[in-house]
């Protein structure tokens, strides 16, 4: 009989595991492409997703924190809009992890195990043209309070650049809970920092006259950093400027954290290469509460929030010139619970931009559209914000709730919405900067890394390269005649997640003829032809 009993046993044994979640069949996948780009050393995640034996030891945690859409942190709902770099879960996927957890966490054959991403050390944009480093450590204080400090990093041109991508690369991720970027042209930051005995200052609104929390609106700001998303390099013929003899000001928010922490912290930037004809500036445009009526400064008097009340507050901006939106980077504190942005068209027509239903001030996000999006000249940009300040709000920082308006501190609050947007031009309404649909949404096999024919093809001034990766890694796309001579490198050892990416190119400065679209990766190097006409 117990003989007959053990063989039961193992019978039901091997049905469960053929038939189960294993980790090499099903789950290594999802953890290596939606969790291991935080979740390795020297990135944010407190702990290694690397292998089974790590993921397996939080197990348990990471089917809570999944299930309970706490992880991965995206905010953006895909039902409202899509983005770049999503990184969300499907239903699918958040079951098939609480499956194997529940199973057993059993680990399955280790041939079926997919190869860990191949991420690069550094920058996930290549190696910089230009690298800044703090002049020195910073002590961040551990009283778990949070610190907006202003750093100073002189560029040391000697002539105007063009910035294709500005890369902050936080020296102590623990702390560093995200960060702007700022030119600053006439030495004003710096000139604030000699007041300091101190590297760097305090401050938020401005860093020219610190009593001034609006001055940073009159200052060109580039692309800032957020835990967790890889930055944005321009699309082909796309930049932003930074000047000869500027200065690089960077305001870092410091997280509360309760012990005595430093941080050295440097910014890779990219400049765009001399064969690149660049002929469109990224600007941005800051909607704040001067958007919300009654309009102008009384929108900043009107912007508060008495204790036990839950307020909305409908922000608009009338386009005065047509503008090709490329994205967004919503900014609340933690009374704030939801943000809703489109554009209502001057036919009464909406395009969707964003929609954060539950905001959570842990995760700051700069979302970049995957096509440009025209707001015509008196299109309407609505952006409607909740703020819940009643005892109800688990995030609440006071308790019993108090008054609170804008500020500065965590305590405080904010409406601050960056639009970042090129001016119009015909032909807009057909940019794309890659597909974001999902491999299963696509319905195409990743089995292959896989280059498609160039788009459209012949070409005539702008077109898309369209490429499939097996692997997450660092990938090189050149443009090279049919002799092998490189005209142009688009992207050199860029880091790209798993799947389907599209990429636009110019083609304005070649002449017609046929030439060799490249892409090559660590294990695969793929070509096409397309004809120039």
């Amino acid at each position: 009989m117990i003989k007959h009993l053990f063989t039961g046993v193992l019978i039901s044994f091997f049905a469960f595991t053929a038939n189960g979640q294993t980790y090499t069949e099903d789950i290594a996948e999802i953890i290596y492409n939606k969790c291991t780009t935080c979740h390795r050393s020297g990135e944010i995640g407190p702990m290694a997703f690397t292998n089974y034996d790590e993921v397996k030891q939080w197990a348990q945690t990471i089917k809570f924190v999944t299930q309970t859409g706490y992880m991965p942190p995206w905010q953006a709902d895909p039902q409202y809009s899509r983005f770049l770099g999503e990184n969300y879960l499907t239903q699918e996927e958040i079951n098939t992890i609480s499956a194997w957890v529940d199973g057993g966490t059993v680990q399955g054959p280790s041939s079926a195990e997919p190869n860990l991403p191949d991420f690069p050390d550094g920058s996930l944009l290549g190696e910089p043209d230009l690298v800044l480093t703090f002049a020195e450590p910073h002590t961040h204080i551990g009283n778990n309070r949070d610190e907006y400090r202003y750093f100073v990093l002189p560029t040391g041109l000697t002539e105007d650049k063009i910035i294709k991508a500005i890369e902050f690369r936080p020296g102590n991720a623990k702390i560093v809970h995200h960060a702007l970027m700022f030119e600053d042209t006439e030495g004003i930051a710096a000139a604030n920092d000699a007041t300091t005995p101190e590297y760097g200052f305090e401050g938020f609104g401005g860093f020219g006259d610190t009593d001034n929390d609006f001055g940073i609106l009159d200052q060109k700001q580039y692309p800032g950093f957020v835990p967790g998303q890889k930055p944005l390099r321009f699309p082909d013929g796309m930049g932003q400027t930074m000047a000869a003899g500027s200065d690089l000001v960077i305001q870092v928010h410091y997280a509360p954290w309760p012990t005595t922490e430093t941080d050295l912290s440097h910014v890779n930037i990219f400049f765009a290469d001399e064969d690149e004809e660049v002929d469109r500036f990224v600007q941005d445009s800051i909607m704040l509460p001067f958007n919300i009526p009654p309009f102008g400064f009384n929108g900043f008097i009107t912007f508060t929030m008495p204790a036990e009340t839950v307020r909305e507050f409908h922000g608009t901006m009338v386009v005065e010139e047509p503008i090709s939106i490329m994205g967004l980077s919503p900014h609340m504190h933690l009374l704030g619970q939801d943000w809703e942005v489109w554009v209502e068209h001057t036919d009464g027509s909406i395009t969707k931009l964003i929609k954060i239903p539950e905001w959570d001030f842990n995760w700051q996000g700069n979302y970049f559209l995957p096509k440009l999006i025209v707001a015509e000249q008196g299109a309407i940009v609505h952006a409607v914000a909740t703020y819940d300040n009643t005892s109800e709000n688990p995030s609440n920082p006071n308790s019993p709730p108090e008054f609170v308006a804008w500020g500065e501190g965590t305590n405080d609050e904010m409406y601050y919405l960056p639009i970042m947007f090129v001016p119009y031009q015909e032909g807009d309404e057909n940019v794309v900067f890659d597909n974001v649909l999902g491999v299963e949404e696509q319905n195409i096999s990743i089995s292959d890394d896989k280059l498609y024919p160039v788009s459209p093809n012949p070409v005539t001034d702008q077109a898309l390269v369209h490429f499939n990766l097996n692997n997450a890694g660092p990938v090189t796309i050149q443009i090279v005649d049919i002799n092998g001579r490189v005209l142009r490198t688009l992207n050199k050892e860029e880091f790209f997640t798993i799947g389907n990416h599209y990429i636009p190119f110019k083609t304005n400065n070649l002449d017609m003829g046929t030439y060799i679209i490249s892409i090559e990766g660590k294990n695969f190097k793929l070509s096409e032809k397309f004809v120039k006409i």
